[in-house]
């Protein structure tokens, strides 16, 4: 193990393996970003049965590889899904197997509480700048108040707490409560009347209380208007809004900050053992941001001057960089030109395929088949018509008047070949031409048998 992680090569010129190297990358990494917030978009999300959660953090420029592991993976309470925008807390680190850049996150919390940050740093910068944070404004609290205003919800354990608090510290205190509402759209107006309603009661001191929650529930305090109506406070307030951890614009702008609603009871209602003790804890806060802000301090001079690199690093990390860009532009030149390669030889088989010889020979081909297909196919024609004929010769030979006159009929025809008919069609001495089956007959007509015959009664 490795005690010194940015600690230089020997100048014996050592040789690190790639273990080593990517082992002594996660400590860098790991050393310098140990927790730092990123806001971003969650994109290629994935969940295998580990529990643990793997997913890209982006923006319009850049992304970056992040790993939630289970036990922090179950601390998060919306559902994660691509699309999604947030604000991740975590340690870059280096997956020294495969050498991948990567973000170990510990607690993730939407894009929209960032946006609250933002416009809470907004305020803040610009309120301090109008100096409504300034010490020389601040008015001291009195020593032994006798009544005190409450602006607070009538409901809840803030005000009960209040109420406690001086029960038991200082039950002479007169206490009156302004109620609000200290959550929700109309919240933000309803404390400035109650501040602007308490502070022309004549009262000794106000306390300015609301239990904790989210940034979200404690964003009326961190209004403008609430925040000047504070400011405009001739009496004495202390701002008790949510828990220790909790800062509101409110805080900043009140004469004193009290981590707690209870806490702030017992700065108006002091004893000696509790200012003791009050001092002593004060004592310890303050050494132990002293130590801590000396730490981080420590720290990043540490870090600033390890950042601090010879100009020859940095011109042998570009000629690095220089040689990969001629390399990878070397393999992407030899790649087109192989695609070209590939392509000029399909289109010269395609072009091989297309010449006019082959479809010549492909034609004459053709050609010769059809020569040989044709006298065929007209002897089957001849063939088949020639059938064809004798059947139509048959039919017609059964329905011909010459196969009538062959059963041993006749037809008589006139001068001018029309068949005679009818008895009608003749006069008496009239020659006719008698046509039989074989042969024909010139003969006359003696008799059509038309006109009356008449006897002679004389003979």
């Amino acid at each position: 193990m490795i005690k010194d992680p940015f600690q230089r090569l020997n100048l014996d010129r050592e040789v690190l393996s790639v273990s080593q190297l990517n082992n002594r990358a996660r400590l860098l990494l790991e050393e310098v970003f140990g927790g730092i917030w990123v806001e971003g978009e969650i994109s290629n999300l994935a969940k295998p049965a580990s529990g643990h959660v793997y997913f890209t953090l982006k923006d319009s420029q850049a992304q970056v590889r992040c790993a939630l592991f289970r036990q922090n993976a179950a601390k998060v309470r919306q559902a994660l899904r691509d699309g999604l925008s947030v604000r991740v807390r975590g340690k870059v680190s280096l997956f020294e197997g495969r050498g991948d850049y990567q973000l170990i996150i510990d607690a993730v919390e939407p894009a929209g509480d960032g946006a609250l940050r933002l416009a809470f740093e907004a305020l803040k910068e610009k309120l301090s700048a109008e100096g409504l944070f300034s010490t020389e404004r601040k008015i001291a609290l009195p020593s032994h108040p006798k009544r005190i205003g409450i602006v607070s919800s009538p409901t809840g354990a803030v005000i009960r707490d209040i109420i406690s608090v001086f029960r038991r510290r200082s039950p002479h205190v007169a206490l009156t409560l302004i109620p609000t509402a200290v959550q929700g759209r109309d919240a933000a107006g309803q404390i400035v009347r109650a501040l602007q309603l308490a502070d022309r009661q004549g009262f000794d001191a106000l306390i300015l209380a609301r239990g904790g929650g989210s940034l979200e529930d404690l964003w009326s305090f961190n209004e403008e208007i609430v925040a000047r109506a504070v400011a405009a406070c001739e009496t004495p307030i202390v701002c008790a809004v949510g828990h220790e951890t909790d800062v509101s614009i409110s805080d900043f702008v009140a004469d004193v900050r009290a981590p707690t609603p209870s806490a702030a009871a017992e700065l108006l209602a002091p004893d000696s053992s509790d200012l003791a003790l009050r001092l002593t804890s004060l004592r310890r806060r303050l050494v132990l941001r002293m130590h801590n802000h000396l730490e981080r301090e420590r720290m990043r001079l540490d870090g600033l001057s390890r950042r601090v690199r010879h100009p020859g690093e940095r011109l042998r990390q570009q000629a690095q960089r220089l040689d990969d860009l001629e390399m990878r532009l070397q393999r992407a030149f030899e790649r087109q030109l192989s695609t070209r390669r590939e392509r000029l030889e399909r289109l010269h088989t395609r072009l091989s395929g297309q010449h006019p010889e082959r479809n010549l020979r492909l034609l004459r081909q053709r050609l010769d088949s059809l020569a040989e297909r044709l006298p065929r196919a007209m002897r089957e024609g001849l063939k088949t018509r020639r059938l064809q004929l004798q059947n139509h010769m048959q039919t017609l030979n059964v329905v011909s008047p010459l196969a009538t006159l062959g059963r041993g009929y006749s037809i008589l025809l006139d001068e001018r070949n029309r068949a005679i008919r009818s008895a009608a069609d003749t006069q008496p001495g009239q020659r006719l031409t008698a046509r039989l089956g074989e042969g024909q007959l010139e003969v006359r007509v003696e008799d059509n048998h038309l006109a009356p015959i008449t006897l002679s009664l004389l003979d």
